[in-house]
């Protein structure tokens, strides 16, 4: 009778890379980037919008909405996209460290603690799954948020030459 390879990890189950990747996928905050696109910009929308609170009343401090509507606009709309950035890092950063962990050949654990730390090199099959999750599954996350902030890139480009005429 054949047992299963997963049955021989050393690594606890909690710390095993397909368990974080499943753990991620799930997970309320960064599920956002693998929702379906509508959603998902949806879900930054509401996050730019809720940035306003912050950065419309900072925004009008520095130009009058009445005097002033474009600059106040462009500023309000910069410092919400502020926002917007830091939660894009945070997803892109959750989702580059699972696919390192899925894409390694050795993976790395902590038994009981930060002070004993070990290593278990996966085996050909496991590893071989990991990498496929990590091309079929990963690597379209990551590249949405390449993505993103490749139009984010462009809209502050836009918004600083809009400034300067």
């Amino acid at each position: 009778m054949k047992q299963s390879f997963v049955s021989f990890c050393p690594v606890p189950s909690e710390q095993q890379p397909l368990n974080e990747y499943e753990q991620l996928k799930d997970s309320w905050f960064y599920g956002w980037a693998k929702l379906d696109l509508v959603a998902y910009w949806r879900k930054l929308a509401w996050v730019w919008l809720s940035g306003w609170i912050v950065a419309g009343p900072i925004a009008a401090a520095s130009f009058t909405p009445e005097k002033e509507p474009f600059r106040f606009a462009v500023c309000g709309a910069a410092g919400a996209g502020v926002l917007v950035t830091l939660i894009v890092v945070q997803l892109y950063l959750g989702w580059r460290y699972v696919r390192s962990r899925l894409h390694a050949e050795t993976v790395f654990y902590e038994e009981s603690g930060w002070y004993d730390g070990q290593s278990w090199q996966k085996p050909t099959e496991v590893l071989e799954r990991d990498r496929l999750i990590v091309s079929y599954q990963v690597k379209p996350v990551l590249h949405r948020l390449q993505q993103t902030f490749a139009i984010f890139t462009l809209l502050v480009f836009s918004g600083s030459l809009l400034w300067l005429l």
